[in-house]
């Protein structure tokens, strides 16, 4: 739709555009149709071919807009002083239509109760028809405390109550800047007021009570979005990750659970399931007993990403807003943040958070200090312990996410507990897990805890639907990257035994270092001979390290090369491992056995005989060897 009336239809697959704006059907009809800047549509709950449309009259089409009738009489003031554009003061008529006034900009049927309709006016009626049109009432001066010729952006029916709907007026052109938003469950008999000034900041500009619990309501103004956790009674203002910007609009995606907010700047936000704020609301907004609470997550995929259409990631001069992250969203709460003694206890060896913060975070807005919801984007000393099994309760990931009080949300990327790399460091306690490969698609349990209190969710994980169940080329990569790891398992501790081996000689070369005699200098040539031997071990397993960063113009094949290879080459594509694979791997696994072997045969000669020779000068730095099998 644009300004001027102007509606059509579009079919967003074949690109097909109608026009189905309403006419003036009868000659000499001296009423031209007046039609808002905004001009109200809806669509009829209960037939969803019935579309209505608001000039100064109310058109129903029944068949999409193909034909329209006329529902309703002039449902605005009709003042003629402010309809005759050629002489209301000398402005000039805008020729995009934006100076029409007494008109309708809102029209909500009942999602409860057929043929239940209300309209609003830009000249402050509010008026219902409970037989389809055939009658309306006009509530304009009944409806106590709502300024005479306000607006009316936006009117609301219930999905609990045929009777109950909610008006948001707004009077600022005219300089009252208080929030308007009014309340009936009688069909307008009486009215109660559900917002003021004392609530929330700025005039209002829209509502939506949330059609899963009741007490749920979401507020915009010209300052922001506001909730209410206890059916309007109080509310809250959303700042984290949210901006105090005009909000116009609300829409809940049910499938998803997931609330669309829209701006005036012409933005698009949306807030990931808001679950956890339903099951706040269901506790008329207070805090749960339980110090750590976590919530039903919803599906996860492991989709495949593609560019979007038209361009790709090169093209530096256009703009994008973030995603929702990926992995699966785990959404807790967390009530109290232990003290400090309790957190250090318990906390001592946290580490930032895995996964990656949502576009949008909730502060926990008075309710439980403040809070995160989004997780990652604000992170204090406090985390949580994240442990989580499959269907055979058998652990696969263990996780340490930051939290703050109130709402946290987390990702898991959906994979399993990862293995160390052949020459990286040994973990230290509390260091976070490597990560490993993607989770197959079943049903996972996430057991979150702090201090001495847990909770736990369970989350299903689903393959892309647009690629089906891979199950068996996906079981058929594992069986060779497990194959390949039981190799390079036995490489990465002999590289460990390496390491060891390289701090004993650092250490007996720092202790001798200014020591004096023949047996000390035969130690210090024999210690410098050790290390040259375990460097040219390593450089058979990684390459020559280059002097200069970044240059490295190496051309001989390395142990940890082929190993890269064949991991890559396994999970490259998405089909089971064939004759190609099964050669690399062999590659790999002949190159670790050369090199197990080499590190075995240094330890039964060279360093037997370097260790007889320390341990003679009374230095024992030694553990004892035993060879790989």
């Amino acid at each position: 739709m644009s300004q001027g009336g102007s509606v059509g239809r579009y079919n967003y697959i074949t690109g097909e555009r109608w026009g189905i704006q309403p006419r003036k059907m009868e000659l000499g009809d001296k009423n031209d149709l007046r039609f808002n800047w905004n001009t109200a549509i809806a669509q009829d709950p209960f037939e969803k071919n019935t579309i209505y449309f608001g000039g100064q009259f109310v058109f129903k089409s029944t068949n999409k807009g193909v034909s329209w009738e006329t529902i309703s009489p002039d449902l605005t003031t009709n003042d003629s002083s402010k309809i005759d554009q050629n002489n209301n003061g000398g402005l000039t008529i805008d020729i995009t239509g934006a100076e029409n006034y007494c008109t309708i900009i809102c029209i909500a049927p009942s999602q409860k109760e057929k043929d239940v309709i209300w309209a609003g006016t830009d000249d402050g009626n509010v008026q219902l028809t409970r037989d389809g049109g055939k009658t309306w009432t006009n509530f304009r001066g009944k409806i106590p405390g709502m300024p005479v010729g306000c607006w009316i952006p936006q009117i609301r029916t219930s999905q609990y109550n045929a009777g109950e709907a909610f008006v948001v007026c707004n009077d600022y052109r005219r300089g009252d800047f208080k929030p308007y938003i009014f309340r009936t469950t009688d069909y307008g008999k009486t009215w109660v007021r559900m917002i003021d000034e004392k609530k929330v900041t700025g005039y209002a500009l829209c509502m939506i009570q949330d059609p899963v619990e009741p007490k749920l309501i979401f507020v915009g103004t010209e300052q922001g979005l506001w909730i209410s956790l206890d059916d309007g009674v109080s509310f809250e203002q959303w700042k984290n990750g949210y901006p105090s910007v005009s909000t116009y609009d609300f829409a809940i995606q049910e499938r998803e659970a997931d609330l669309a907010i829209a701006s005036f700047g012409r933005a698009i936000w949306i807030l990931d399931d808001i679950r956890p704020l339903r099951k706040l609301a269901a506790n008329s907004g207070k805090p749960f007993t339980n110090n750590v609470m976590a919530f039903p997550s919803p599906d996860a995929y492991e989709a495949q990403y593609r560019p979007a259409n038209g361009y790709d990631w090169s093209v530096y001069g256009l703009w994008d807003a973030a995603n929702r992250p990926r992995g699966a969203a785990i959404s807790f709460y967390i009530n109290k943040l232990p003290k400090k003694d309790t957190a250090h206890s318990a906390n001592s060896n946290s580490t930032p958070p895995v996964g990656q913060p949502t576009a949008m975070q909730q502060g926990g807005g008075g309710r439980g200090g403040r809070g995160q919801f989004g997780g990652g984007g604000r992170i204090s000393g406090d985390s949580v312990l994240v442990r989580i099994y499959n269907d055979k309760n058998e652990l696969i990931r263990t996780l340490r996410w930051g939290i703050d009080s109130g709402f946290n949300r987390q990702y898991w990327g959906m994979e399993e507990k990862g293995y160390r790399q052949p020459g990286s460091p040994k973990p230290r306690p509390g260091s976070t897990e490597p990560g490993g490969l993607q989770v197959l698609p079943g049903t996972y349990k996430v057991v979150i805890s702090l201090a001495r209190e847990m909770d736990s969710t369970f989350v299903t994980i689903k393959d892309d639907p647009r690629l089906g169940n891979r199950n068996d080329i996906k079981i058929a990569q594992r069986k060779m990257y497990d194959r390949l790891r039981k190799s390079t398992d036995k490489l990465t501790s002999g590289m460990d035994h390496l390491t060891d081996a390289e701090d004993v000689c650092n250490k007996i070369t720092a202790e001798i270092k200014d020591l004096e005699g023949k047996e000390i200098d035969s130690l210090r040539k024999s210690s410098k001979i050790m290390l040259d031997s375990i460097k040219a071990i390593r450089e058979l397993i990684s390459g020559k390290q280059s002097e200069r960063q970044g240059l490295n113009r190496e051309r001989g094949e390395t142990v940890m090369g082929v190993i890269q290879t064949a991991n890559y080459s396994i999970g490259a594509k998405e089909v089971a491992p064939g004759a190609q694979e099964e050669k690399l791997v062999q590659n790999a696994e002949l190159m670790i056995s050369i090199a197990v072997q080499r590190i075995n045969t240094f330890f039964e000669n060279q360093w037997k005989t370097y260790r007889q020779q320390a341990e003679g000068t009374k230095i024992n730095l030694f553990k004892d060897y035993k060879p790989i099998e």
